[in-house]
């Protein structure tokens, strides 16, 4: 697989360093990445990390605007300026700076949440509560979407 999928929660060991799940290290190593590239996530209190693929989809937003515009100034900013690269030793082991800790909220477990080309680092319980919240969320999407008819799915009770 080529995507960072399901869910993880590791704990952070009395030397700061966590292990990086098995199945995303895969990822990262098919990706041709020597590490991990993270990113404060813009909408929530948690990171956004990956590999290649994470830094050529940052490129691609800020391809969008103008190099020299105001927008592409803070885009670059919020996703590059305080980004970090991360080393993973041969155990599968990273250190966590005191940044991403702090806008994430870790202490001594993390959430690691697949999201396809990237991935996130999560407080525990701030994840669980995010998750609800997408949940829900999503919940009412799918109701509104189905109101229309557009949802993808047959409408039940057929006929013909």
């Amino acid at each position: 697989m080529d995507e960072f999928v399901s869910t993880y929660t590791n704990r952070i060991d009395g030397k700061g360093r966590v292990s990086i799940p098995a199945p995303f290290r895969e990822v990262l190593t098919r990706d041709g990445f020597a590490g991990l590239y993270c990113s404060p996530a813009l909408d929530q209190m948690a990171v956004d990390a990956g590999g290649n693929r994470f830094r050529d989809a940052i490129r691609q937003s800020l391809s969008q605007f103008d190099p020299f515009s105001e927008d592409y100034g803070l885009l670059s900013t919020a996703l590059m300026g305080v980004s970090e690269i991360l080393s993973i030793d041969r155990e599968g082991r990273t250190v966590f700076s005191d940044a991403i800790r702090e806008r994430a909220g870790l202490t001594d477990t993390v959430t690691f949440v697949g999201q396809g080309f990237k991935f996130q680092i999560w407080e525990p319980s701030r994840f669980a509560a995010y998750r609800e919240e997408a949940n829900s969320r999503v919940r009412e999407l799918r109701k509104r979407l189905g109101a229309k008819g557009s949802a993808g799915v047959p409408p039940q009770g057929g006929g013909t």
